[in-house]
């Protein structure tokens, strides 16, 4: 690879054409993108890593999980739209447990006793994780609630969703999935 630091005249003295800082791009760019579109490697191939309290404090991580499409869903309590999406979770997690996992994570600074009573008082039947202190990348930052991400059973994140999900929109989408694998 030659360099973008060329002094006048040394590329006419070797018989080549001086290589611009913006050709350099332009020809990097291009072998991402054909790389990208060819199925090489890329960001999202990479399995999602995410560790997080659940309602002990105890740490939990989405690699629990491997094996089964993960739903991870960010919300709060005071979320209205949120209010509304979870008996459609609960429903979905508990007729599709087998293959799928949702995870919520509460998007709020809560006291964790008011978590575990809003949680139970709901009913809620998956596990529930407290945010952090740092982002939850690739997740944040979020662009409203609910939002909803789709993590395949091999750990890879591969659609998102802002706003309320029924359960058979999530059903639906998980059997495109299916019908789209090899």
């Amino acid at each position: 690879m030659r360099s973008a630091c060329l002094s006048p005249g040394s590329a006419q003295a070797h018989g080549t054409k001086p290589v611009t800082e913006f050709a350099q791009v332009r020809r990097l760019f291009t072998v991402i993108l054909l790389l990208a579109l060819l199925g090489g490697p890329s960001a999202a191939a990479q399995p999602v890593e995410l560790i997080l309290p659940d309602l002990t404090g105890a740490p939990r991580s989405l690699s629990e999980f491997r094996g089964k499409w993960v739903i991870v869903n960010f919300w709060a309590t005071w979320c209205s739209p949120c209010l509304r999406e979870i008996p459609e979770l609960i429903d979905f997690h508990a007729r599709n447990h087998e293959d799928a996992v949702v995870v919520g994570i509460d998007f709020e600074e809560i006291e964790r006793e008011e978590l575990v009573a809003f949680v139970e008082k709901m009913g809620i039947n998956y596990p529930v994780l407290q945010v952090g202190p740092t982002p939850a990348v690739p997740f944040e930052p979020l662009k409203g609630l609910p939002s909803t991400f789709f993590v395949t059973p091999q750990g890879e994140y591969v659609a998102s969703h802002v706003g309320p999900l029924t359960a058979a929109a999530i059903e639906d989408f998980l059997a495109r999935e299916a019908a789209r694998a090899p």
